[in-house]
């Protein structure tokens, strides 16, 4: 193409009043020259323009961000009786990138894949992970009904969805929203979310489930976290229900409740357990309430979640759970928490807080299991959260448990910094 348009100049040129005024042919050809690097020119920016235009095209719509947090643990008090005190530790949580792309004005692509504690070995010896959080197709159709396809957060609690270090009080993330609500929490399939009404939001969705195979053998004290299958060839024999109910009509203040509902005994699909989970449907249904008053300097939390699993008898049977260790048939938490932004300058700010939460994992247990004392608990946490700039936070906290949790003591002082972008 650039040879054919250099062709047709030279014609052009030689036809041209410049060159027939010329008085030599070292004009004329001083001429043609000229002439001819000046259409280089043109076609060299014509092609640079269009490349530019299709980068700045992507560069529209596509998005990138992310967040990460470094926490220090120092184990202080005592531990249950035969166990030793866990060595302080630092580590680097959690390392996420989110990655975003708008197809056109109504289907966008939204993802996050997260490092966790740094690193990852195949053979097993480290703690760290990689994961695929989310990747989902979100189709906005207009304010009342929108749709999502792929693999995306359940909707529960506060901290689920929105778990980023600056959003938070606390180096770790609350007790209730790890142990009774299993943060974070993702699964696979489809849902309709939107504006019902002015400030009322829903969501409702259709997702895989939980396994209870997966669960841990004679230590309930976590809940259902190690249920969670992150969509990894995970078995699809049972499906969930999950939604929501949120309402910020009001300025700084948010109330709502979230539900999830579905079976966990996959058919005995689980690696570690078929067939003994056959005919065990193991329902399990989780619901929250909470709500937030964040206005002028003063942030107000309060969680209440509880949990009940049908045929629990039978999955502690199937996980092999002493009479005293078993799968609770219903458990609960709840906690409250308060802070101050006692000092604010441009984009500095300083919060102060406190926060109280309380859980027993064996509220009520199956007939023929005894329950378990040490899974009932409740912890204290004061500190403060620190921001140079919105999206970076420094945090310092002291935690006091009520009984000793596992080998981590009932005394912890924890420090950490976070980001998000």
């Amino acid at each position: 193409m650039c040879k054919k348009l250099l062709g047709l100049a030279v014609v052009a040129t030689l036809i041209s009043g410049n060159a027939m005024a010329a008085t030599s042919i070292e004009d004329k050809i001083e001429i043609l020259q000229q002439e001819i690097e000046a259409l280089k020119d043109q076609v060299a920016k014509s092609t640079s323009g269009n490349k530019t235009n299709g980068v700045q095209s992507f560069v529209d719509k596509t998005t990138i961000g992310g967040y990460g947090e470094l926490h220090y643990n120092n184990f202080r008090g005592d531990v249950p009786t035969g166990k030793k005190l866990k060595k302080d530790e630092i580590d680097f949580h959690r390392f996420v990138l989110f990655f975003g792309h708008r197809f056109n004005d109504w289907i966008s692509f939204k993802s996050e894949f997260e490092l966790e504690h740094a690193l990852t070995k195949g053979d097993g010896s480290s703690k760290g992970e990689v994961e695929l959080e989310q990747a989902y197709l979100d189709f906005n159709i207009n304010p009342l009904v929108n749709a999502k396809a792929g693999v995306f957060l359940i909707p529960m609690g506060v901290i689920n969805e929105t778990h980023e270090p600056p959003t938070f009080y606390g180096v770790e993330r609350n007790e209730i929203e790890t142990r009774i609500i299993p943060s974070t929490w993702w699964e696979a399939g489809v849902g309709l979310y939107g504006e019902a009404l002015a400030g009322l939001n829903y969501q409702l969705n259709v997702t895989s489930s939980l396994d209870a195979g997966k669960l841990k053998k004679n230590d309930f004290s976590k809940g259902f976290r190690d249920a969670r299958r992150k969509v990894s060839e995970a078995p699809a024999e049972d499906i969930a229900l999950s939604g929501a109910l949120n309402y910020t009509g009001v300025p700084g203040f948010l109330v709502g409740g979230a539900f999830f509902t579905g079976n966990t005994g996959q058919d005995s699909a689980s690696d570690t357990t078929a067939p003994t989970f056959d005919g065990v449907d193991a329902r399990l249904t989780l619901w929250d309430v909470h709500a937030r008053y964040n206005k002028d300097r003063f942030d107000l939390r309060a969680m209440y979640a509880r949990g009940h699993l049908g045929d629990a008898a039978q999955v502690n049977k199937a996980l092999g759970n002493a009479t005293g260790s078993g799968v609770g048939e219903s458990f609960y938490g709840w906690y409250a928490e308060a802070a101050y932004h006692i000092w604010r300058q441009r984009d500095q700010d300083l919060a102060p807080f406190v926060r109280y939460e309380e859980w027993d994992m064996n509220d009520k247990v199956p007939t023929g299991f005894t329950r378990n004392a040490t899974f009932k608990n409740n912890i204290w946490t004061i500190g403060a959260n620190y921001w140079p700039h919105p999206q970076v936070v420094l945090k310092a906290d002291y935690q006091k448990f009520d009984e000793p949790d596992d080998t981590k003591g009932d005394k912890r002082v924890n420090l950490g910094l976070g980001y998000m972008f």
